[in-house]
C-alpha cells in the first residue's frame, strides 16, 4: 500500500474536519449552548463524521461483498479510503479535546482515540485487516443518534417526543452496531487466532478488551439516563396520587 496515499487522504480529513468545526461556529446555536460552545462544535463535527463513515461503511461492503467473506486481506481502495479517513477524524478530534479540554474531562475519549488510531493505523499502513476495521466503523451508524442526544440535551430538548423517539433509536442501535458488532468482532479473532500474527492479534485484542468495557460502562449510563430516571419518576408520581 502506498504511503504518501494515506498520508494525503489522512491529513485531508483532519483538514476537512477542521473547517466543518469552523463552519458549525457559523451557524445559530440555541443560547443554552452558547456557554459551551466549543462542546456544541465538537460534537456537531463528531456527528459529521459519523453520518458520513456510517454511510460509508455499509457501501464498502455493498460494492465490495468479498471482503465480508475475508476480512484479512481482502479490501478495495474504497474501503481502505474509508479507514484512512476515518483515521484523519480521529488525529483532529484528539487535538481538538487536548487543546480545549482539561485531561481530567476528556481521558476516556483520548484514551479510545490512542487505541483506534493504533489499530486503523496498523491496518492501513500494512494492508491487512482493512475489512475488520471497516466493521468497527458500523458502529458509527449508532454514534449519529449517541451525537443527536447530546446536541437535544445541550439545547435543552430533553422532554420532548424527538428526544424520546432519538433515545429508543439510540439503544437499539447501541445494542445492534455496538455490543453485537463488537461481540462478532471478538468471536472472529478467537476463531481466527491461526491467521493473525500476534501483534495484531495482541493489539485487536487488547484494544476490544478496552471498547467493551467502555461500551458497557457507556451503555448502563445511558440506560440509567434516558430510561431508568424516567421510570422512577413515573413511579414516585403514582404513589403521590
Amino acid at each position: 500500500m502506498d504511503l504518501s496515499s494515506v498520508i494525503v487522504t489522512t491529513g485531508g480529513s483532519a483538514v476537512f474536519f477542521r473547517l466543518v468545526n469552523a463552519g458549525v461556529g457559523t451557524l445559530p446555536m440555541p443560547e443554552s449552548a452558547v456557554r459551551n460552545a466549543w462542546k456544541w462544535r465538537n460534537i456537531s463535527t463528531s456527528g459529521v463524521h459519523s453520518f458520513i463513515t456510517a454511510i460509508w461503511a455499509v457501501l464498502s461492503f455493498f460494492r465490495h461483498p468479498q471482503m465480508a467473506e475475508d476480512l484479512i486481506e481482502t479490501y478495495s481502495v474504497f474501503s481502505h479510503a474509508l479507514v484512512s479517513f476515518s483515521i484523519g477524524y480521529f488525529i483532529y478530534d484528539f487535538l481538538d479535546m487536548v487543546l480545549n479540554q482539561k485531561l481530567n474531562q476528556s481521558w476516556e475519549l483520548l484514551f479510545h482515540h490512542i487505541v483506534v488510531i493504533s489499530c486503523f493505523g496498523f491496518s492501513v499502513v500494512t494492508g491487512h485487516y482493512v475489512g475488520f476495521a471497516v466493521v468497527a466503523l458500523l458502529v458509527e451508524i449508532n454514534s449519529i443518534f449517541l451525537h443527536l442526544r447530546q446536541l437535544l440535551r445541550m439545547a435543552n430538548i430533553a422532554a420532548g417526543t424527538l428526544y424520546r423517539v432519538n433515545s429508543i433509536i439510540n439503544l437499539g442501535t447501541y445494542v445492534v452496531f455496538r455490543i453485537n458488532t463488537l461481540a462478532w468482532m471478538t468471536r472472529w479473532l478467537v476463531l481466527n487466532r491461526d491467521k493473525v500474527p500476534l501483534l495484531a492479534y495482541t493489539l485487536g485484542s487488547v484494544g476490544m478488551a478496552i471498547m467493551t468495557v467502555m461500551n458497557i460502562v457507556l451503555f448502563y449510563r445511558l440506560l440509567r439516563s434516558d430510561f431508568l430516571k424516567n421510570s422512577t419518576r413515573e413511579t414516585k408520581k403514582e404513589k403521590e396520587m
